[in-house]
């Protein structure tokens, strides 16, 4: 019994080194197929989601041109229609408000500046009184509202200050408003949470929702900024003219309930 007893371990003993052998290739080949195809997996780049891109169309939308815009305290040709396209001188400083008030909308509206270091705005919900002031004194002046700013990248040349961005901050001018993070230093703006605006002479898209207070901007298809609980949340809108040429165009707005 105990020869065989020994004969029987050391067959297992042969077979099983003979299996472990194979076994272990076989494994490692594995893994290392296995680490390759991982390394292959991480390698590759997050596959590009759609933009959430508003166009103005379809049921509700309306088209706002000439008819829908009233000179504030602009120059007489400060604000010119051609060919579907408002274009602005930059002087002087100044606006031209919506003929109605809204106060639950979304806005979709293209720019382009067409000198470096450009300034501009599109005010919501401007105040009554401050329009009125404005239209009254006959001087250069902007409203108080909630301003999403229209500014061209080389704004400020090489030495940038840091309260501001180029890619569409939203701030109270003389009313309320609690701004989304990312915040400015000082926490009065909505700083955008990406860089997307364009440079000169490059059509730039805005879409703006503006809904019980809040105000949300989206910068050629991706929401960056915004604000809520502002006061007051019913006004005019108002396209912002300030010492630079620029063009808008395809401005469209849905009211909502």
């Amino acid at each position: 019994m105990k020869s065989l007893h020994s004969h029987h371990d050391s067959r297992r003993i042969i077979t099983g080194r003979r299996i472990t052998g194979r076994s272990l290739a076989a494994i490692a080949a594995a893994i290392l197929a296995f680490g390759a195809a991982y390394a292959g997996e991480e390698k590759k780049p997050a596959p590009t989601l759609p933009k959430a891109f508003i166009d103005g169309t379809g049921d509700g939308w309306q088209a706002m041109g000439k008819d829908d815009f009233v000179n504030v305290n602009c120059a007489d040709d400060t604000w010119t229609w051609e060919n579907g396209v408002l274009h602005c001188t930059g002087r002087p400083t100044g606006v031209m408000r919506s003929t109605k008030r809204y106060t639950n909308f979304e806005l979709v509206a293209q720019w382009m500046h067409l000198r470096s270091a450009g300034n501009s705005g599109i005010f919501v919900w401007a105040t009554d009184d401050s329009i009125d002031r404005l239209a009254k004194a006959g001087k250069p002046g902007l409203p108080r509202g909630i301003e999403v700013q229209v500014l061209d990248l080389e704004y400020g040349g090489k030495k940038k200050a840091n309260w501001y961005t180029s890619h569409g901050d939203v701030f109270p001018v003389g009313v309320k408003m609690t701004p989304f993070p990312p915040l400015s230093p000082n926490g009065s703006r909505s700083f955008p949470s990406k860089n997307l605006s364009k440079g000169i002479n490059q059509w730039n898209h805005y879409y703006i929702r503006a809904i019980n207070g809040e105000v949300r901007l989206w910068v050629n298809g991706e929401e960056v900024s915004g604000g809520n609980k502002c006061n007051p949340c019913t006004g005019y809108l108002a396209l912002e003219s300030e010492g630079s040429p620029i063009d808008f165009k395809n401005l469209r707005i849905r009211e909502l309930p």
